[in-house]
């Protein structure tokens, strides 16, 4: 951005404010809600994480398994199966964790 936007400042100015942008909700939230309420948000956006995960992952086995975008690099059959039995499996407990939390 810094070249695009012609700004210039110095790199450790530049990392003391990322850095604090990074930091501050994190340390509002432990504030506020103390520590039960850290862990919580912890394990909240671990959940997000995994229901995220299939949306990288069945891509990439698609990719990988594709001759016509991987040319010679093209995954091998068996590990390709093995990667869509680790999709599948992922995708099957995300499926499980959501339906777990929507009947209580």
């Amino acid at each position: 951005m810094e070249g695009f936007l012609n700004f210039r400042i110095a790199p450790w100015l530049r990392r003391l404010v990322t850095r604090m942008i990074a930091i501050l909700p994190a340390v509002i939230v432990t504030i506020w809600f103390g520590e039960k309420g850290t862990g919580q948000l912890l394990i909240l956006s671990q959940v997000v994480l995994s229901l995220q995960l299939p949306f990288a992952v069945v891509p990439l086995v698609m990719f990988t398994a594709s001759k016509s975008k991987m040319g010679p690099y093209v995954a091998p059959r068996w590990l390709t199966a093995l990667a869509v039995a680790t999709a599948a499996a992922i995708i099957v407990l995300n499926a499980k964790l959501v339906w777990d939390y929507v009947s209580g």
